[in-house]
């Protein structure tokens, strides 16, 4: 079996020189790269892709973290993610923190991701100052998806959360709809999940560009899930004098709502108008009206600016405007989408 020495020997140059040029490394000349091209070729030499890894000081392996992949937005980016790293290569080393602050200390030690990995992507996963330091002495590439926190140097690709939970509320407010209620994440979450609170500020600004003054009592917390939006919805319920429109902060929240309503005896939208964040897949069976963003080009964008320094290169993402500086978010618009969930209030 013909090795890397064998091919060194023959070109007359050293192994670490085989390496960078097989590598495609550009500290190897015109020249002596297609002399080990061809001393290779002669002895029929195959490069192992886990031995060049090793020989550069690579894993092949990304570290993605999620706070629950059981959600439809995390799910949908690790899936785009995980095709996308196989196709260049590279492994997916899953961390889904299944919502505990325990489990998020343990995995964003140093430790467990030292000489583990290549890069991290984290996913919608606030950091605290501690947390920030140890990832900034790891000195590897990383991203950020979605909201969530900022990491010095690292890219962030997302949606503009205050804008999108903006939209929702004007499509309602332009219906007809005064008396809007809003439903959203929970704020005890151990994670301090952040995307609910812009949400809420976007629903908030809308209802102030109207006229309108927030009232607290249309405004529940609960988790962004199903059960979530059905509970909160039934604490609307029960504080009486029920909204004419209700928006949720994600489209499951608002499946949740729906089935609330049904299960009071109220029609959606005849009594009570419907819309969420996201386009889940089920938005469309159910005649949701949602804002949908973009999920699996978050995943993908990600991906590739992740892996773009590992290759050597540089990469500015597109979509960002000409006067934004580098470390800018990327910002990936938007769109309503009106469904029969949402109607104008009905006559009293």
């Amino acid at each position: 079996m013909t090795k890397i020495d064998d091919v060194a020997r023959l070109a007359g140059v050293s192994t670490a020189t085989v390496s960078r040029a097989l590598r495609g490394l550009p500290t190897v000349s015109a020249a002596t790269r297609r002399r080990v091209l061809a001393a290779a070729e002669q002895l029929e030499y195959a490069v192992s892709p886990s031995a060049s890894r090793l020989a550069g000081g690579r894993t092949g392996t990304v570290a993605v973290v999620v706070p629950r992949i059981t959600r439809w937005f995390f799910g949908i980016v690790v899936e785009t993610v995980e095709d996308f790293l196989h196709q260049a290569g590279y492994d997916l080393l899953l961390h889904n923190l299944g919502g505990r602050e325990q489990i998020r200390q343990r995995v964003l030690r140093t430790a467990n991701l030292h000489k583990r990995v290549d890069a991290i992507m984290l996913v919608a996963t606030p950091l605290r100052p501690a947390e920030l330091t140890a990832l900034a002495a790891l000195d590897l590439p990383g991203v950020i998806i979605s909201s969530g926190t900022v990491v010095p140097g690292w890219p962030c690709v997302r949606i503009d959360d205050v804008a999108a939970a903006r939209t929702a509320t004007r499509h309602l407010l332009d219906l007809g709809h005064r008396r809007i209620a809003h439903i959203s994440g929970d704020p005890d979450d151990e994670l301090a999940f952040t995307t609910h609170l812009d949400r809420r500020r976007g629903y908030r600004d809308a209802l102030r560009e109207a006229g309108l003054h927030p009232d607290p009592s249309l405004d529940v917390e609960s988790q962004f899930t199903i059960d979530g939006g059905n509970r909160a919805t039934e604490e609307l319920l029960r504080r009486g004098d029920p909204p004419t429109a209700i928006f949720a902060a994600c489209d499951e929240m608002a499946m949740g709502a729906m089935t609330a309503l049904r299960d009071a005896g109220l029609r959606v939208p005849q009594d009570v108008s419907v819309i969420g964040i996201d386009d889940h897949d089920l938005a469309g069976v159910l005649g949701l009206s949602t804002i949908a963003q973009p999920a699996a080009e978050q995943g993908l964008l990600g991906a590739r600016i992740l892996l773009d320094p590992l290759g050597g290169r540089t990469l500015e993402p597109p979509g960002r405007p000409g006067g934004d500086p580098p470390g800018s978010p990327v910002i990936l618009p938007t769109r309503l989408v009106v469904r029969a969930s949402t109607a104008p209030p009905r006559a009293n």
